[in-house]
């Protein structure tokens, strides 16, 4: 540059250089940025759900995908090209020929940008860290209940038909090969439905706290393995209002903790109440959804007998089938076509999984979780590009010193030390920095995150340790190339 200006070249026609420079820089690795996110998109998106339960998102890319991603190239390669081009066509040639031109704070300004970069960078660690062990604490928390190779049949009787044809149904479909258990309820389990009521034990007002419910069937505990912890299950016999299954939060909530079995209770359903016993008392589950605590929780029979004495039809429910095949799913056809076959008035409309069910409830954190994954790799591959970058450049501007360093018997270790020690404290800086920006932000995201605080130590360690590692593979190339430096043939050259 200093001999472009000396020889009459204008400072416009440099600023120009510098620029079709940049942007013969920016444009072809743009395109290949294109490139990997045509390829990245859909492999982050598949890695969200298994394929039988994938997130819709829409990925096609249109002009505005295109023309977004060609404006921000643009502007950020004339933001971060201009700078350079106007101190590149200031500089000042008899200086610069001289050797007098001062890298320092050329390097001071490097040094401030990749502490940026390493601020947002250890930002975005910090908060894919929270995202990723809610997701895995949310996946993990116990359900009371084993979804596994259970299928759940929406199904529709036109018109009503009364339990005993339901139960001809479902007495059948136990009778068929790879069928281990089958039962009927009004709702599977961890669906958004809400029935709930005040319990009143003996006349006494209720607590504030109410009890949700369900209508099941005989043997929907067995076919749910929900454990059956006193008293007994469901007889055919049993009739709403009556008898009633109750889990353990339920005698916490209103016994004390005492065995509710035998006991009696009233319902308070409006201006009406009824009268209920417990002939068993139940494991805790889950009822609606994985977040919640487990309510206390009362099942009630679906054999209902109406106020004139006679049986209430049904004209939707729910069958619960646990299959024997690893996949239920290879079932469910041929079950769909038995259940018309064997009473012609029943129609399924839908079959699910119980673990699809189950997993719908962290779609949103298995996404938050699987995109920040991957962000934080994008940005520790920048960072660790950006301060290879610094670190190469300062060996370079700094080679003649360090080969005399070297000629007075500097030490490895000394000379490692020179290289890194700058880059080590740009890191630190903007790691605390990055900190302080994650402690913010946190408090913006509350509601996405379950049982993590920003506070807890592998929050703060592993990012951490996943800058450092980055920063020791950024620098080894640095350290390397300063002590090969060849002292006599850099000062032979200088």
């Amino acid at each position: 540059m200093a001999l472009r200006v000396s020889i009459g070249g204008g400072r416009w026609r440099l600023v120009q250089l510098v620029l079709v420079q940049s942007t013969w820089l920016a444009f072809p690795a743009a395109a290949i940025g294109a490139g990997f996110a045509w390829w990245a998109a859909p492999f982050v998106v598949s890695m969200i759900n298994p394929p039988d339960n994938p997130a819709q998102l829409s990925l096609a890319p249109d002009w505005r995908v295109l023309g977004f991603g060609l404006a921000l190239a643009l502007g950020v390669t004339l933001l971060f090209g201009l700078v350079p081009a106007l101190r590149a066509s200031a500089v000042n040639p008899v200086s610069a020929l001289k050797g007098g031109e001062d890298p320092h704070s050329r390097l001071r300004l490097m040094h401030a940008l990749i502490a940026v970069q390493v601020a947002f960078c250890f930002l975005v660690l910090f908060i894919a860290g929270l995202f990723v062990a809610t997701f895995e604490r949310l996946s993990r928390q116990p359900t009371g209940f084993s979804a596994e190779r259970l299928l759940v049949f929406d199904v529709a009787a036109k018109p009503a038909q009364s339990l005993e044809h339901w139960d001809q149904v479902a007495e059948h479909l136990r009778g068929m090969r790879r069928v281990e258990a089958v039962a009927l309820t009004d709702e599977p389990l961890l669906v958004n439905a809400n029935w709930s009521n005040w319990v009143s034990i003996d006349g006494v007002p209720p607590n504030g706290v109410e009890a949700r419910m369900r209508w099941v069937s005989p043997h929907w505990v067995e076919a749910m393995k929900i454990p059956l912890l006193d008293g007994r299950d469901f007889l055919l016999s049993d009739a709403y209002p009556g008898a009633v299954l109750v889990n353990r939060a339920f005698a916490r909530t209103y016994l004390h903790g005492e065995n509710p079995v035998g006991r009696t209770f009233e319902m308070v359903f409006g201006n009406r109440r009824e009268r209920f016993w417990a002939v068993g008392l139940v494991g805790d589950v889950r009822y609606r959804t994985v977040r919640e605590p487990i309510p206390p929780q009362v099942y009630v029979p679906l054999h209902i007998v109406g106020d004139n004495g006679e049986p209430v039809a049904l004209p939707v429910g729910k069958l619960i089938v646990r299959t024997a095949s690893p996949n239920p799913l290879a079932l469910a056809q041929l079950l769909r076509q038995e259940v018309p076959r064997i009473r012609p008035e029943f129609r399924v409309s839908r079959i699910r999984t119980q673990l699809e069910i189950n997993q719908s409830h962290t779609v949103r954190e298995r996404l938050l979780a699987t995109l920040a994954l991957f962000f934080a790799l994008v940005a520790l591959l920048l960072a660790g590009v950006g301060l290879y970058g610094v670190m190469h450049y300062y060996v370079l501007q700094r080679r003649h010193e360090i080969g005399i360093r070297i000629a007075v018997g500097a030490q490895v270790s000394s000379i490692a030390r020179l290289v890194t020690v700058d880059a080590f404290s740009m890191v630190v800086g903007g790691a605390v920095a990055g900190l302080a920006l994650g402690m913010a932000s946190v408090r913006f995201m509350a509601s996405l995150f379950y049982q993590v605080k920003a506070t807890d130590l592998p929050m703060l360690v592993l990012p951490s340790l996943a800058l450092f590692a980055v920063t020791l593979l950024a620098a080894l190339p640095a350290v390397v190339c300063a002590v090969k430096i060849d002292p006599v043939a850099m000062l032979r050259a200088e």
